[in-house]
């Protein structure tokens, strides 16, 4: 089992920044990879951000150059930085773990405002 508790979420302005952590309950190292998904209202879930476990990154392209994910292995602790945010980023934000079989976090809101 895998605990997945994410934070950093809340309201901002456009323009904005806001980071969000995930820190899991367990070693993330052996993960294959972490992401971060998000889902507005009336809208299908979708991924925003992904990181494998060498560290290689994809993004989805309406987030390319404004936000980016990271890892801390050390922390166990995966973080989306979002900057320039805009309005249609409005969501909440999910983390996930591709470990067996997948985990998913309870979710994080943001909302900016215009």
């Amino acid at each position: 089992q895998v605990q997945l508790v994410e934070s950093g979420g809340g309201l901002v302005q456009a323009g904005g920044s806001l980071r969000l952590s995930c820190a899991a309950s367990r070693s993330i190292f052996t993960f294959r990879g972490m992401g971060w998904y998000r889902q507005a209202p009336g809208k299908q879930r979708e991924l925003v951000a992904a990181i494998t476990s060498g560290s290689t990154t994809n993004y989805a392209d309406s987030v390319k150059g404004r936000f980016t994910i990271s890892r801390d292995n050390a922390k166990n602790t995966v973080y989306l930085q979002m900057n320039s945010l805009k309005p249609e980023d409005t969501a909440v934000y999910y983390c996930n773990a591709n470990y067996a079989g997948g985990y998913w976090g309870q979710g994080t809101q943001v909302t900016v405002s215009s």
